[in-house]
């Protein structure tokens, strides 16, 4: 519950945030794209400290109580800045005219209340998901497969509720009132918390008595290579360290790192790094072409939020008569196409490629990656050819020096 209400939220404030920027604070298409990229960046970012307070400090459930009241309160006065338009209203200068835009004062409680949010996320992200999965037990094995069925419900349901919020929101804050259109998150956050301490006495806690945080695990290793950089170890003392653990095929790589299972002199036997703690670390340095590679989806990624949303609005967006398809409602196109798509690639697709490859997922997870990645630069070249249309639509009816016109053409 506590899941469904904050993916309600962030994509109430996410889905149309370019319009709102474009729209009540008056900033430029280019300075909206990057306020919306700077904090969707700095959303994603945060859970890797929210990560740390949990496993170090906090733990789980504290975590996802504390992160939604902290969300709670970037949404409430979110709402605030929204109504201050209808309270207060200045004159600014746009070249040599005068139009109404929003005062400072609601520019900064805004900003101040969006980034609160984002505070608020880092600790749902990666607590929620993990502490739902803490409600199986993996040691039996009906458990195990209900967690299984778990997780594969879990991002039906994620994709449903995104695509259900960015269509009723949006049409809602489009058509109807900022206020109630970010006021609406807040109330269903409320909601969505009040249901979860309510459920309190049925969930497990999973414990673990002295266990680290993969943080600190994976630094100390990084420190203690460092520190016996001058030191030699060879493949007998490594095994030794390991309690005579032969070693697996990736931990030729990173030799560097071997060195981290060596104990400075002096200390205790609780200090040196263990040879699991070595491999988490090489893990690590494995990800990072992968991880650099998938920035480049998270550029595609992030023009759906922006760009396309504003190339949307100058589109004819008609239905029928007396009713307009928001512009950011678009996005749900990519929610629907995952539903749509994912039951023919898991029965038909897995099957055929597992016959002809003999691998038990069809293909690898790095063809699966590499194929994404090839699919958002094709899908990146396609909207860079609707593109190239609207502006010759825009300029056969003499639209270009007016943005704000709509183009006789329909969206993609």
């Amino acid at each position: 519950g506590v899941e469904v209400a904050e993916r309600v939220s962030h994509f109430g404030i996410q889905g149309n945030l370019i319009s709102f920027l474009i729209g009540p604070l008056k900033q430029s298409t280019a300075t909206a794209a990057e306020n919306v990229n700077i904090w969707a960046g700095t959303a994603s970012l945060l859970p890797l400290f929210g990560a740390f307070i949990a496993d170090s400090f906090l733990g789980r459930y504290r975590t996802i109580i504390i992160a939604s009241l902290i969300y709670i309160l970037g949404l409430s006065l979110l709402t605030l800045s929204a109504m201050l338009p209808s309270l207060v209203k200045s004159k600014c200068q746009v070249d040599s005219t005068f139009i109404f835009c929003s005062p400072h004062s609601q520019v900064i409680l805004f900003f101040i209340s969006l980034y609160l949010v984002a505070i608020g996320q880092s600790g749902h992200k990666p607590c929620v998901q993990a502490f739902g999965a803490d409600q199986f037990d993996d040691k039996h094995p009906k458990e195990l497969i209900a967690r299984g069925s778990f997780f594969n419900w879990w991002y039906f349901t994620m994709v449903a509720v995104c695509s259900a919020t960015i269509l009723v929101l949006t049409y809602i804050q489009d058509n109807y009132s900022w206020v109630l259109g970010f006021g609406i998150p807040c109330v269903v956050m409320i909601i969505g918390l009040i249901v979860f301490l309510l459920g309190t006495m049925t969930y497990r806690f999973n414990i673990k008595v002295n266990d680290k945080s993969p943080f600190l695990r994976i630094g100390r290793v990084f420190v203690a290579a460092v520190k016996n950089r001058r030191n030699t170890l060879s493949s007998p003392s490594i095994e030794e360290e390991s309690g005579g653990i032969v070693l697996c095929q990736g931990s030729k790589q990173f030799n560097f790192l071997n060195k981290a299972l060596l104990a400075p002199e002096g200390s205790e036997e609780d200090e040196t790094c263990t040879l699991n703690e070595v491999e988490e670390a090489k893990a690590i340095l494995r990800l990072i072409p992968i991880w650099a590679t998938c920035l480049v989806y998270g550029i595609v990624f992030a023009q759906v939020f922006t760009f396309f949303t504003k190339q949307g609005k100058s589109m004819e967006r008609t239905i029928f008569p007396g009713f307009d398809i928001p512009p950011a409602s678009l996005q749900t196109i990519t929610d629907l196409a995952i539903v749509l798509i994912s039951p023919v690639y898991d029965r038909i697709f897995v099957p055929v490629a597992r016959s002809l490859t003999g691998i038990p997922s069809g293909i690898t997870m790095l063809q699966r990656i590499g194929t994404g990645i090839f699919l958002s630069i094709f899908t990146v070249i396609v909207a860079a050819l609707v593109e190239i249309k609207r502006l010759k639509t825009a300029q056969e009816y003499e639209l270009v020096d007016d943005p704000n016109a709509i183009v006789p053409m329909s969206p993609k």
